[in-house]
């Protein structure tokens, strides 16, 4: 199948990049030229169309969707950790230029072209807003209450994709964290008691491939996550996380205590149609350990300064 991945260097664009190119589609991967992601297209998009350009700009989209027949939205500004250094939050206007003019502008492209492309967009669990009241998990009957621009922004392309008569499917990732020291405020901003679903990003792009090869994919929504074993209190998963880091669990003073939007969610259905749910928090940290190597060491020799870092980014913290 000849596919359009959006946003292919970023988290879950890598590995579903690696996914598709295995099960032998033909590829055309679409993402910013910075100079980052020329990096990565040289490291792992050999033998794979690139097309550089921005969702902003009409005529780099026509070009990219152009003789495609599927297109995986993935290309999002999220509230932390964006590859462009960019919160959603404290640039909402600009961030919403990009998601949802660029979703608008890719959906116009689609709609140009006969027979009109699939297209699967990647969604939030944010959009559920804050839940943690309300007895889990969240279901796809649940209504959308955003409380981020990122939500807002991920609520309306639904509406969008919904309305457009594009044959769709709409993903709603639990939190799909890199592989990665994370070093970034954000990790303050969720209470320690509050709900969290993990979903492994390998697991994402297997849901994604398998989706794409299954017809009662479109037309519906679908909630990924990890499942049951990959439901904690974000203190479960933060202490892990943090250990395997080599920092340790940091002080609960430095956390928010205002709910945040995250939960445990429904995947029955997505699981069982796409059989996804391979890994656990458990394989992400022994891929953390791997990939940080001796780099544990030295976190673990200078611990004190990490930590005082860290602590130094919570805004909870007088």
């Amino acid at each position: 199948m000849k596919i359009l991945l959006t946003g292919a260097f970023g988290n879950i664009g890598l590995h579903t990049l690696a996914m598709l190119r295995a099960r032998g589609h033909q590829l055309r991967c679409f993402d910013l030229p910075s100079a980052a992601n020329r990096k990565l297209a040289r490291q792992n998009a050999r033998g794979v169309e690139v097309v550089w350009g921005d969702l902003r700009r009409m005529d780099d989209v026509r070009d990219a969707v152009r003789g495609q027949e599927a297109v995986i939205h993935l290309a999002f500004v999220v509230p932390k950790l964006s590859a462009t250094g960019i919160s959603s939050e404290d640039q909402p206007d600009w961030a919403r230029e990009i998601n949802v003019g660029g979703t608008l502008h890719l959906l116009s492209a689609m709609k140009e072209l006969t027979p009109a492309p699939k297209l699967l967009f990647s969604s939030s669990l944010h959009v559920f807003g804050r839940t943690q009241h309300l007895p889990p998990p969240r279901r796809l009957s649940d209504p959308v209450q955003p409380v981020e621009h990122y939500a807002l922004h991920k609520v309306a392309c639904e509406e969008m994709v919904k309305a457009s008569g594009l044959p769709y499917a709409i993903f709603r990732l639990a939190a799909a964290m890199p592989v990665r020291m994370i070093m970034d405020a954000g990790m303050f901003d969720v209470p320690l008691d509050n709900r969290i679903e993990f979903v492994y990003n390998k697991d994402v792009a297997l849901a994604i491939a398998n989706a794409l090869e299954t017809e009662a994919t479109w037309g519906h929504s679908w909630l990924i996550g990890g499942g049951a074993r990959c439901q904690f209190t974000y203190r479960q998963m933060a202490t892990r996380i943090l250990e395997a880091m080599g920092v340790g669990m940091l002080p609960d003073a430095a956390f928010s205590t205002v709910p945040y939007a995250t939960d445990w969610l429904d995947t029955t259905a997505s699981q069982r149609l796409f059989n996804y749910q391979q890994h656990t928090l458990d394989d992400y940290l022994a891929d953390m350990r791997q990939k940080l190597g001796a780099r544990r060491l030295l976190v673990r020799a200078i611990r004190p300064m990490v930590r005082a870092r860290l602590l130094r980014q919570s805004p909870n913290l007088a």
